[in-house]
């Protein structure tokens, strides 16, 4: 079989070029990181061609003794990993994991109680154009204005009137760690389901550097790249009650046959993150994204609740009136890669917000530490206050080349 360069020169010239693109870009966007070259090639491997529908050792095809073994090492894996009792690694993504939970627990109708969207909360969490929105009766808790952290007041109240059959805790744009205790008692409280979404923290929570709501949520969700630095994709952890019901959901439920090349690119990340130098590579990007909001704030930018627990960082950019969608596309053009992203309270759409969000992974990945952040957020800051400059961009390209050399990436891929 011929090779991809050979086979589509089309295709290999798109490969190279992202490959080009990432290497030269700062990369802030928080749900994003790079694998390591051992995950690429397990999500590259030969496991492509296999189909494994059901689980190890009970699967409906033949042929899948040798894919059990890995999917049992992933599961293996992520059990030691967060400490869970059941792991299903199969989810193609978060917002299947999710599906899954929902589609285990509730009937379409059903009150689910979840964050706001326009305060942090994700796509699977209520939006009217999702599929949460559109089978559940959502009812959103949200932010206190004063803090910008999560309203526990609010959220036992809203339980209390409107008595849900599931409750969620977790989204993707909490710069603050969230406490999954006080969901926990709300739950039991109102006899609700918890799901705990952790699909930015993940790695931080396996760390030991956010709050672990395993053994608290009856069910956890993640996504498998984000902080875990896995490949893109999804799992679900629960009590050994819940498990018979989850796998039965997850598949025949909401998926057929899993990515096995994927789940073999989770094991691989799974076992480098059981490693010291994974989780001392955690701890760096919490000490980024500190460093990283305090030189934004410095610089007179405003972050919603102050500041950062995690690797997240939410810029409010209503004081420099200019949109998150204008600063989205001005620092593209300087090669910084953010993206627009509604702030607590909004009064823009999502596809104009009034902020931006910002991450730490994967340029923590790159080897930047606490000086490179205060170039970035001087970079950062350059271009906001000539929004639109041509000259400024370029300059600050310039300089953004110059900082992403010193930490190359994927080197063989690029030429």
């Amino acid at each position: 079989m011929r090779r991809l360069a050979e086979a589509d020169p089309d295709v290999a010239k798109v490969l190279r070029a992202e490959a080009q693109r990432q290497h030269r870009n700062l990369e802030l966007i928080a749900s994003e990181n790079f694998v390591s070259e051992a995950v690429l090639e397990a999500v590259g491997s030969v496991l492509t061609n296999k189909y494994a529908e059901g689980y190890p050792g009970r699967r409906y095809y033949g042929g899948c003794e040798v894919v059990d073994v890995v999917e049992e090492l992933a599961i293996a894996r992520a059990k030691e990993l967060f400490g869970a009792q059941h792991v299903n690694v199969q989810p193609h993504s978060g917002a299947q994991a999710n599906m899954a939970v929902y589609f285990t627990v509730l009937k379409p109708g059903d009150v689910v109680l979840g964050p706001n969207l326009a305060h942090g909360g994700h796509l699977t969490a209520g939006s009217p154009v999702n599929y949460s929105g559109k089978l559940y009766s959502i009812v959103a808790y949200g932010v206190r204005r004063d803090t910008e952290r999560i309203d526990l007041d609010e959220v036992r109240a809203l339980a209390r009137t409107h008595r849900p059959r599931l409750i969620i805790a977790g989204g993707s744009a909490f710069p603050r760690a969230i406490d999954f205790a006080p969901f926990g008692e709300i739950a039991r409280e109102v006899g609700a389901v918890l799901m705990a979404d952790i699909a930015h923290p993940a790695g931080l929570v396996a760390a030991g550097l956010h709050p672990s709501p395993v053994g608290i949520a009856d069910f956890v969700t993640t996504t498998t790249h984000k902080t875990l630095r896995g490949p893109r994709g999804g799992m679900v952890m629960c009590g050994a009650a819940h498990a018979p019901a989850l796998d039965k959901t997850v598949m025949p439920g909401v998926q057929g046959g899993p990515l096995m090349h994927v789940i073999a690119g989770k094991a691989v990340a799974f076992r480098e993150a059981l490693t010291p130098e994974w989780r001392a590579y955690q701890g760096q990007i919490v000490k980024n994204a500190r460093a990283l909001a305090d030189a934004l704030l410095g610089r007179g930018l405003r972050l919603v609740s102050g500041g950062t627990d995690t690797h997240l960082i939410l810029v409010d950019l209503t004081g420099r009136g200019i949109t998150g969608k204008d600063a989205q596309e001005a620092l593209d053009r300087a090669w910084i890669t953010v993206n627009k992203n509604t702030i607590p309270f909004e009064t823009k759409s999502p596809m104009v917000t009034s902020g931006i969000r910002l991450g730490t992974p994967a340029v923590t990945t790159r080897g930047m530490r606490e000086p490179e952040m205060a170039e970035i957020a001087a970079l950062i800051d350059r271009v906001l206050s000539d929004l639109g400059s041509a000259s400024v961009e370029a300059k600050v390209r310039d300089e953004v080349q110059a900082l992403t050399n010193r930490f190359p990436l994927y080197p063989e891929r690029t030429r």
